[in-house]
């Protein structure tokens, strides 16, 4: 979850990028918006699913009145004292065309493809200057001249956060939360390692992650781990930004009772408070991750 300053210019760069806006859920008591966006043609991993039951979803929160304030300004979370949140990531066919496509709408980029030494990966920014990274799933020699691209085929692929611990989270993201390790990428020279997980049963670190979607991405920078005053920012105190990410599962009671048997660090019980369909367990790194019923498994649904 993002929050945004305005849902229409967010939907509508979201929009540009393949994604439909699959449900909107207004809280006008709450005075907020919830935006979900997917990619929905008929070759799309997830088409016609309903929000909870996809296995890459993007949601937006909207506060109102924040399009009007000139001095609101979400937080990306690249940069102090807000620095957690990395980006989003969408995978495309031809990362050339691609790009011109993003740029000739007016959009602006944090990292152009021709921009420093990777020259096979870009970020977009989003109205909130947010990063998305754009990545090929083809080689990107093959795509150079190619000056077509097909938003139909792109994939939601996965959401980077940082992490202090990378065996402490590998732990919790894998026995508490089920996720398998699905790549990783280790870059000794530059100090970092990438461990990319989700929910692909039987994975063994060897996964052609671009072909999948609902990814996550922990970019752990080494010796993080050994400073006690070391801390990531969750987005959800000033300054505020990034919100949380989200799991659906089988049987909320059960599976939130599992978690209590694990030990977990709760942020909201399913018991607090009036909303009893939605808990929030904090990860190492006190980043919250939101706890839903998927309604496929139950015979009504909730929402």
């Amino acid at each position: 979850m993002l929050r945004v300053k305005d849902p229409q210019r967010s939907v509508k760069f979201y929009e540009h990028l393949g994604m439909s806006l699959i449900q909107k859920i207004p809280q006008p008591d709450a005075k907020f918006d919830l935006y979900f966006l997917a990619y929905d043609s008929p070759t799309a991993i997830s088409p016609k699913a309903p929000w909870y039951d996809r296995q890459g979803i993007l949601e937006l929160t909207h506060n109102y009145g924040t399009e009007n304030d000139p001095n609101y300004k979400p937080a990306s979370g690249n940069s102090d004292p807000g620095r957690g949140f990395g980006h989003l990531c969408i995978t495309v066919d031809n990362i050339q065309a691609a790009c011109q496509r993003i740029e000739d709408a007016g959009y602006k980029f944090q990292k152009k493809l021709s921009d420093g030494r990777m020259r096979h990966v870009a970020f977009a920014l989003d109205p909130d200057d947010y990063w998305v990274e754009i990545i090929s799933n083809n080689k990107v020699e093959d795509t150079e001249g190619i000056k077509e691209t097909d938003p139909s085929t792109y994939r939601f692929n996965h959401t980077m956060i940082r992490v202090k611990d990378h065996t402490k989270s590998l732990q919790f993201y894998q026995d508490t939360l089920g996720m398998s390790l699905l790549r990783t990428s280790e870059s000794p020279s530059s100090g970092f390692n990438l461990y990319f997980l989700g929910y692909v049963p039987g994975a063994n670190n060897d996964v052609n992650t671009k072909t999948l979607e609902g990814v996550l991405e922990l970019t752990w920078n080494c010796g993080t781990e050994k400073d006690e005053n070391f801390k990531y920012h969750s987005g959800n105190s000033e300054p505020q930004g990034f919100g949380h990410l989200a799991i659906t599962v089988d049987d909320l009671d059960a599976a939130c009772q599992r978690f209590e048997q694990k030990g977990v660090s709760w942020k909201k019980r399913l018991t607090d408070g009036r909303m009893k369909n939605v808990a929030f367990v904090l990860d190492p790194d006190g980043y919250w991750i939101e706890v839903v019923q998927n309604e496929r498994y139950k015979a009504t649904s909730k929402y």
